[in-house]
């Protein structure tokens, strides 16, 4: 039987088994619980938002997350790209001001991360892409900034896909190997 702290790693573990869906099984053993001692299993965390309330719920995650193992943060958006058609006549609105405002949009969602992780004492950076698809954003934000773990919503903005686990989230957990954490 293990000890059981009074610290932060007890908080953690609770808060853990209470609100994390699940880990890709490649990576955890359903069998085994979190322990958290010593050397940090995590370093870098991952967090991509969107602005929905369960991507809020996930960035609040991964900075407790953060907290307990002392690792740091990069949140990360990725930016649509101009929803361009050649059968329409006539543009909606023109691609200079869809950019402009689509950036200041995940810039918006971006400084919530860094502010909530500073207030919490948790080191965070922010990146942004454009990708056709937002998954390929992710993996490739988390691979280029040395992440060693994914942390996200099970559910995003993305209509009547997102329905089941989450059509982002599931192409992330497939076409990754990089640890996810899906939060809920």
């Amino acid at each position: 039987m293990r000890a059981q702290s009074d610290g932060p790693e007890r908080h953690f573990a609770a808060t853990f088994h209470r609100n994390f869906l699940r880990f890709h099984p490649r990576y955890y053993n359903t069998t085994t619980h979190l322990h958290v001692t010593g050397d940090a299993m995590f370093k870098h965390i991952l967090v991509p938002t969107d602005g929905s309330e369960l991507s809020q719920k996930a960035i609040d995650g991964a900075i407790d997350l953060a907290q307990s193992v002392g690792a740091r943060i990069t949140a990360y958006a990725c930016l649509p790209q101009y929803p361009y058609s050649p059968f329409a006549d006539v543009a909606v609105e023109p691609p200079d001001d869809f950019h402009a405002r689509a950036e200041n949009e995940a810039r918006e969602h971006l400084r919530a991360v860094e502010r909530a992780a500073e207030s919490a004492g948790v080191a965070c950076t922010s990146v942004t892409s454009i990708d056709a698809a937002p998954y390929i954003g992710i993996i490739e934000a988390a691979e280029q900034n040395g992440c060693d773990v994914i942390l996200m919503a099970s559910h995003g903005r993305r209509g009547l896909g997102s329905l089941l686990i989450g059509s982002e989230t599931q192409r992330v957990l497939t076409h990754t190997k990089i640890p996810v954490i899906v939060y809920r």
